[in-house]
């Protein structure tokens, strides 16, 4: 039986802990064959991000189109997008192909500080993408680049994803995994009717490189499996738990999450 596909459209990871690798791995281990339109090789390891090129957005866009036409995209996430004219280029592809639901995960920046965006970029995320988006999944960092709201507590999540929801998206997950002072991770899912507040436990690990790649691309398995999206949300966060449980030492400085429990005994 053909699987359902999913299309990540984001950087190349050379750690292997996130972006594209982190994303296709996902996919795998929710049973959806992984689809790429590469935007950026990033030159990074554990320790952080030394340097980036982008991809022509001539062949970000040509490949998106090339795999849409041919294989089907069932549903869509973005990652990295780097610079405001790929951006522009992929919201202008979606209006061109099919690619089902679409999560953007608004990357501005690495877990270790360093910058994912050009200047310029954050601008055309809010006008570009958003309103295309039929899920978005800031961390609490990139919610103060997009709106200026700093996420402390419940009331400013709510507050953060009401601001968000002004840029058109349908839903909204605002991510609390960020927030000091909590036992748990809370994070707060809205389409500005419905507030669902999501909770699970906080790891003592530092090892959580990729996890916001490895969450959103769960959640884009899910939908692309037809699941709803608070119910694709709701595995996503399970799954992201676990891999956050099963996380690993690699190299000197933050290692990655880990899929592999997904796989079964070893």
């Amino acid at each position: 039986m053909t699987p359902k596909t999913a299309l990540t459209i984001a950087g190349s990871d050379s750690g292997g802990g996130a972006g594209i690798q982190a994303d296709l791995r996902t996919f795998f281990a929710n049973g959806v064959h992984g689809l790429v339109a590469l935007t950026a090789v990033t030159v990074q390891n554990s320790l952080g991000v030394q340097g980036f090129t982008e991809i022509p957005a001539d062949v970000v866009t040509a490949q998106i189109k090339a795999v849409a036409s041919d294989m089907g995209v069932n549903a869509a996430k973005t990652g990295m997008l780097a610079t405001a004219e790929i951006i522009r280029a992929v919201a202008k592809t979606l209006d061109e192909v099919e690619v089902g639901p679409f999560v953007v995960d608004p990357v501005a920046a690495s877990m270790t500080g360093d910058a994912l965006l050009r200047e310029d970029a954050l601008e055309a995320i809010r006008t570009e993408l958003f309103p295309r988006a039929t899920l978005i999944t800031p961390n609490l960092d990139e919610v103060r680049l997009l709106t200026g709201v700093s996420v402390v507590d419940a009331a400013s999540q709510c507050a953060a994803a009401e601001a968000l929801l002004e840029f058109g998206s349908r839903w909204v997950l605002v991510k609390g995994g960020h927030m000091t002072g909590t036992a748990d991770c809370v994070d707060l899912l809205s389409d500005g009717r419905e507030y669902i507040s999501l909770s699970g436990p906080r790891y003592e690990t530092e090892n959580t490189h990729g996890g916001g790649d490895t969450l959103a691309s769960a959640i884009t398995a899910s939908l692309a499996k037809g699941a709803s999206v608070p119910d694709a949300v709701a595995a996503g966060k399970k799954f992201i738990e676990r891999c956050v449980a099963e996380a690993y030492p690699l190299g000197a400085g933050v290692g990655p999450v880990s899929p592999f429990w997904a796989l079964g005994p070893s």
